[in-house]
């Protein structure tokens, strides 16, 4: 007791408890498939562009249904949504386990069952994310959401992946049945969150295309909530850039070989399960706004010692910083958000938030791709350096704000 009470305090709320439950079951499944996905595509195919389509598949619904996602979770009752959505992916989930048994899986298959598992988790994605400040108080959203992201890392990033790669090597099915079982097994934990039913807006008679407008001009009618966006677009597209090219940066610049490269992967999520447990220390003991320009900083300097580095001695240590500090401002950043947005707007505004980050890591994949190509592996990490300590030097003096952009929109208000 004493360790659920330290891990989940009992002021966050019983149904902050199923809410997380119902997380980390869903995260478990979803890190399976993060190895047992790109296995299965590779038993059907070497074509790498057939490859690589595989993890546009799961990325691209968000770019496509995204806002319509955040719309609906503020038009309908948000836990049915997620448990309807949830639902689907494990339909999806059981089917392409049945026709990896009987042998008639292929390629087509295997990509069509991505797009329609991506599409799934875009609604449920978008309406989890409201349900926290639903929940819990304003003063310990960033407690909430540093627990549900440790869950994330440790389900999604260390324990999955591994045994994802296990089940595979045993049974081709066997992950994704396991991963259908997880997602029912959340579909049946937040149904237990009780929150009220139907609608946070009560009765709606305006259009879908409506409400989106409505959240956009949300958004960028508050100048906080805005820059935040922003800055946020811009640094997924200076972390994306030497990231895409990461592997071929390990093997060839820092000489680290293929089973060295899933270390450093791990090494980051070591680094993330520490930042996401610690969040709590720093929030009670430095002011946000410097907590969110410690870790922007940290963010620029990351850039710079990965572009100066030739060592695997210096290269594990320095993922293990970037995975505590990133899931520390993802954790803040959560959370100044969802303090600012009004609950009705929660959905759509989330939505565009997410809309931001994917496509700021797409914008900034092609452009390491291309980058490194004309300049070399090392050239991704300077441009991520000079972009990232740019706007970081352009938003300093506004974080300020943005660290309390929820006393910005009361004022306002």
């Amino acid at each position: 007791m004493r360790l659920l009470e330290t891990v989940l305090p009992e002021r966050l709320g019983r149904g902050f408890r199923w809410l997380v439950a119902s997380s980390w079951s869903t995260n478990l499944g979803d890190g399976l498939l993060l190895a047992a996905g790109p296995l299965l595509v590779a038993s059907q195919t070497r074509d790498p562009l057939l490859v690589a389509s595989a993890a546009v598949a799961l990325q691209l619904p968000w770019l496509v249904v995204g806002l319509y996602a955040g719309a609906l979770a503020d038009r309908l009752d948000r836990r049915l949504v997620i448990m309807v959505a949830n639902g689907a992916r494990a339909l999806v989930l059981a089917l392409l386990c049945t026709v990896i048994v009987t042998g008639h899986v292929n390629i087509a298959m295997v990509l069509a069952a991505l797009v329609a598992l991506g599409t799934a988790e875009v609604f449920s994605d978008a309406t989890g994310g409201t349900l926290v400040p639903m929940l819990v108080d304003k003063k310990d959203l960033g407690i909430a959401n540093a627990r549900i992201m440790a869950g994330g890392v440790t389900a999604n990033q260390l324990v999955g992946p591994a045994f994802g790669a296990l089940l595979f090597s045993v049974a081709m099915a066997l992950p994704f049945l396991l991963t259908t079982l997880f997602v029912l097994m959340g579909v049946v934990l937040i149904s237990r969150i009780g929150t009220a039913p139907g609608a946070v807006r009560g009765d709606v008679d305006t259009h879908v295309r409506q409400d989106i407008a409505e959240g956009v001009r949300w958004l960028l009618g508050n100048p906080p909530v805005r820059t935040l966006a922003l800055t946020i677009v811009v640094f997924n597209v200076t972390w994306a850039a030497p990231w895409s090219v990461l592997v071929l940066w390990s093997l060839e610049r820092v000489g680290i070989d293929e089973a060295g490269f899933g270390l450093l992967t791990t090494a980051s999520a070591i680094g993330g399960l520490v930042g996401t447990f610690s969040y709590g220390f720093f929030e009670k003991r430095v002011r946000l706004a410097t907590l969110m320009r410690a870790c922007l900083l940290a963010e620029v300097l990351f850039h710079l010692a990965m572009a100066l580095t030739t060592s695997a001695w210096v290269a594990y240590p320095l993922m293990f910083f970037f995975g505590a500090y990133a899931f520390v401002w993802g954790t803040l950043s959560n959370a100044v958000r969802q303090r600012a947005v009004p609950t009705e707007f929660q959905g759509r505004v989330g939505s565009v938030y997410m809309i931001c980050v994917m496509g700021g890591m797409l914008v900034g994949s092609l452009l390491g791709g291309l980058i490194a190509g004309q300049w070399g592996l090392t050239a991704p990490w300077w441009f991520a350096f000079g972009g990232a300590g740019i706007i970081l030097a352009l938003v300093w003096r506004q974080l300020a704000h943005i660290a309390h952009a929820d006393e910005v929109a009361a004022a306002a208000a």
